[in-house]
């Protein structure tokens, strides 16, 4: 059963809430994160993305780089940006995202706690996705050299009426943070009384599993930095994680770009995905169910069914609309079987929506973009459950989790 425990977050006055937090690490690169740190000491980003308080060009997984992150975290606990809460505590996350493109606002509520390696290790935290030897390597060397978990995993769980209950309770009293960031997207923040601690812990002691929405990244490589800190008692044998109930996650799609190798004209394109797919003019670019792709080329969007029969609808991986891209458009159309390497496929968050889409085969030269249904959290929890691995890219959670709220040191 799943382990949760309150900790004591080193977090910011209120009055520094808004300097210091700051998009997670890896939706920026070095260039955006040295623009939104400028001018700011309080940046969270100093942390997360160290190598901005270097020299342009330097290689930011050198040694240099984890070690000016540890210094920056030092500096901004001596400075007074970041102060330890004097008790353990749990906290309430809750983030309002506006309208946008064809979505109508969301809003979502999680439980700010740290989980245990050893669920993640005995699967008790379920993973969906294969990590990358590099970024484990990265995130691990960080998270040792700061000696903390500075950014939280988003997990999710199946949601529980009386877990629901307590967190909605303290969303009553009045928030420690409440402010939007530039992207439109509200974050307010409260602490948990100390005395629902128990109630918490016995409540989550009933959950059967914990899944990893996002982060799995930095779960393998906190449970990598128990290992080589010995094991054993020790504020590394837990990491820090938000909580939402699985009835509050917003997934949007994961969409393409694809570059045909062999000079095939839009026309010869369209016919080859006519071979394969029901295919109709579209005068929108989002399909309305799943087991269809919206398609781009030569300046017009088409709609591509799926046809019956040509997937396994009892393998929850194999009818996953991002396999379905891959098994039936990128390999055999395009000769793409290893789209974590090959150069000639690009990955777009439907956060940026179709006009992103649209720019990029007009300014790029790409030959084909494609629209993907969302996938949907009972297939990622089916997936999970099943111990299996989702393809690469299969899922965009929105909105993302502001860094520097909370941290957890050890």
């Amino acid at each position: 059963m799943a382990i949760v425990r309150p900790f004591r977050a080193h977090r910011p006055p209120p009055a520094l809430a808004p300097r210091v937090a700051s998009p997670p690490y890896d939706v920026i690169n070095t260039k955006e994160a040295r623009a939104l740190a400028e001018g700011n000491p309080h940046s969270f980003l100093h942390v997360s993305r160290p190598e901005i308080d270097l020299p342009q060009g330097t290689d930011e997984h050198a040694n240099e780089v984890y070690a000016q992150g540890q210094t920056n975290l030092q500096r901004l606990v001596n400075n007074g940006t970041l102060l330890q809460d004097p008790s353990p505590r749990f906290y309430v996350y809750a983030q309002k995202m506006p309208a946008f493109a064809d979505r109508g606002p969301h809003a979502q509520v999680g439980l700010v706690a740290c989980t245990a390696v050893s669920d993640y290790v005995a699967d008790t935290i379920k993973k969906h996705e294969k990590t990358r030897a590099d970024k484990e390597d990265d995130r691990t060397r960080h998270i040792d050299v700061l000696g903390a978990h500075d950014e939280p995993v988003f997990l999710t769980y199946r949601a529980v009426a009386a877990i629901d209950a307590v967190v909605a309770d303290a969303t009553k009293e009045v928030p420690v943070y409440d402010f939007a960031t530039a992207d439109g997207v509200g974050h307010t923040f409260w602490t948990v009384d100390a005395s629902l601690c128990a109630r918490i812990e016995q409540l989550f002691a009933n959950v059967p599993a914990l899944y990893v929405a996002d982060g799995h990244h930095r779960s393998a490589a906190a449970a990598r930095v128990h290992a080589l800190r010995g094991q054993g008692a020790g504020e590394h044998g837990v990491f820090l994680a938000v909580l939402f109930p699985h009835d509050q996650m917003q997934i949007l799609a994961y969409n393409r770009l694809v570059r045909d190798t062999n000079g095939r004209s839009p026309e010869a394109l369209l016919e080859a995905l006519r071979a394969r797919f029901d295919v109709s003019e579209a005068s929108t670019a989002a399909p309305e169910a799943p087991k269809s792709f919206g398609a781009y080329l030569a300046g017009h969007w088409y709609r591509l069914g799926v046809k019956p029969g040509t997937y396994q609808e009892s393998d929850p991986v194999a009818r996953l609309d991002a396999s379905l891209c891959q098994d039936q458009i990128l390999a055999p159309l395009f000769g793409i079987t290893d789209p974590r390497r090959d150069t000639n496929v690009d990955f777009v968050g439907g956060i940026r929506g179709a006009k992103e889409l649209e720019r990029r085969v007009a300014d790029e030269g790409w030959s084909l973009a494609l629209h993907l249904y969302p996938t949907g959290i009972e297939d990622l929890m089916a997936v999970s459950d099943a111990g299996l691995l989702m393809p690469p890219k299969s899922t965009w959670f929105e909105p993302k989790l502001r860094s520097g709220l909370f941290l957890h040191a050890f």
